[in-house]
């Protein structure tokens, strides 16, 4: 069985562990690098689940999947097309997704799998990158779709996925030996609308990594958000979203009538 690593609330203080079932076994130190397991532990019903890492950034992938790209006539890129989410879209598991003020377009989902950073990591060749990988989360990549392309001289990528609560991550950080072979489902109020296979990406997981990692540096809790595949749609008002990767667990989360 695979580490899930958690991170919490609990009595107004902030923690991390390992999730086994539904208990949390505490652990002090630094996640990344020799945490130390407490005398505590925690059911996971008396805490609240925060997003289980703070990156500095996500760096969010686009045309990564062959079925997609197919469908929307879209070339195999020569290397990854990304945009960046800033930290403080960040999000966790029931979190609610805000509609932002002054925007009165819809909001979409994306279900996709997310690799967690666990240590610096520059410039790292494809044969050692799974030394510098945490472990693997789900993301719920949200975009105010109808802002993306509103203004012909530059789309608007990074303000249109980058508004508070748009940035999903959770509900833990999985350790995983293969995650080429991981699938990803997306259910909005419990009905499937997205299931594709990780393994049909142009770009695998580790190959994004090191490819990134040329370009910027990467830091321990930096996501990289492997992008999505066919059967994204818009979102109305009081949907419960739900992100399932098996090995990693059930992201969940409600889009509210409610603005920022």
């Amino acid at each position: 069985m695979s580490k899930k690593w958690v991170r919490y609330e609990y009595a107004g203080e902030k923690g991390f562990g390992l999730l086994e079932n539904d208990t949390i076994h505490c652990h002090t130190g630094d996640m990344y690098r020799s945490p130390e397991i407490s005398e505590n532990s925690l059911r996971v019903d008396e805490v609240n689940l925060l997003a289980p890492c703070e990156p500095t950034k996500i760096v969010a992938m686009w045309n990564n999947f062959h079925a997609l790209a197919k469908a929307q006539d879209l070339e195999r890129p020569e290397f990854p097309f990304y945009f960046l989410k800033p930290e403080s879209c960040v999000s966790g598991h029931g979190a609610e997704i805000m509609h932002p003020h002054g925007y009165d377009g819809r909001l979409i989902y994306e279900g996709e799998l997310g690799v967690v950073i666990g240590k610096t990591c520059k410039g790292v060749n494809r044969d050692n990158i799974a030394d510098y990988i945490f472990g693997y989360t789900c993301i719920n990549d949200v975009t105010a779709i109808h802002l993306l392309f509103k203004y012909d001289a530059f789309p608007q990528w990074t303000r249109a996925k980058s508004f508070d609560s748009f940035g999903i991550i959770g509900p833990c950080i999985a350790q995983l030996d293969n995650p080429d072979a991981l699938r990803v489902r997306t259910l909005v109020n419990g009905e499937e609308r997205q299931n594709y296979p990780i393994s049909d990406m142009f770009f695998s997981p580790m190959e994004l990594v090191s490819l990134i990692s040329g370009d910027m540096t990467l830091h321990a809790g930096d996501v990289i958000a492997c992008g999505t595949s066919l059967g994204v749609k818009t979102m109305k008002p009081d949907t419960v979203v739900d992100i399932e990767i098996e090995g990693i667990g059930t992201l969940t989360n409600f889009y509210q009538p409610a603005r920022l």
